[in-house]
């Protein structure tokens, strides 16, 4: 998967459907979670979502830190992608692959969540999510059996079947992608208040620092 390093700070395609006209409520997790307390695991998967956002943004204002120390003549506009950054959410906070300094990491969590909550909420998207990799595989596949089904079965058609369902795909992916993680698989994190933030290691025995976050009731005006 192509992995671009920079990403504008622009609306999305997918917009149609013009969601953006719905601000996220700093209440609409703790509404939704009192409304719905019988349902087992729902404030884990709530979490999780604002837990996914926060890691994005993270990783959005470290590349940032290190683009303006690189390239300070650079827009503002313009997100820079630190590709030997990434991360690992969890409902109980998020894991940072990467050499980081951990005083440039304690400033840029506090900064990804105060940004996220104030408006920015293009930071929640980032391009090499998992999201995106997995909504490109759904698309190759759907189409793949599409195709299959719809032409010949003959062996010259149904390669290029395949190949125009795999490019197809692959030009869709990154948009949808996008909108998938923005309405989905994220949520501007309202109810998080950073714990603790160590260097550890994951399940696998690899190196990460681990953010450690907890879940608050939010009432009234953020």
């Amino acid at each position: 998967m192509n992995t671009p390093t920079s990403y504008a700070n622009s609306s999305f395609p997918f917009n149609f459907f013009n969601l953006d006209l719905i601000a996220p409520s700093p209440n609409q997790d703790t509404d939704l979670l009192q409304q719905l307390s019988f349902v087992p695991g729902l404030q884990e998967i709530l979490m999780l979502r604002q837990v996914h956002a926060l890691e994005h943004a993270t990783v959005w204002v470290l590349s940032e830190i290190k683009s303006v120390d690189s390239s300070p003549k650079q827009p503002t506009h313009v997100q820079f992608d630190n590709e030997s950054l990434s991360g690992l959410s969890t409902e109980q906070g998020f894991y940072l692959y990467g050499d980081v300094n951990i005083s440039y990491l304690r400033r840029a969590v506090t900064l990804a969540q105060y940004r996220l909550t104030n408006g920015e909420w293009d930071l929640a998207v980032h391009p090499r999510c998992g999201t995106n990799l997995s909504v490109a595989m759904l698309l190759t596949a759907g189409f793949a059996m599409g195709v299959s089904v719809m032409l010949p079965f003959r062996p010259v058609e149904q390669l290029v079947g395949l190949g125009l369902a795999a490019t197809t795909a692959s030009e869709l992916a990154p948009d949808l992608g996008a909108f998938v993680q923005r309405y989905l698989t994220t949520a501007i994190p309202f109810n998080l208040a950073i714990e603790n933030i160590i260097l550890t290691r994951d399940t696998w025995g690899r190196e990460a620092h681990f953010v450690k976050v907890k879940w608050r009731q939010v009432t009234g005006d953020w």
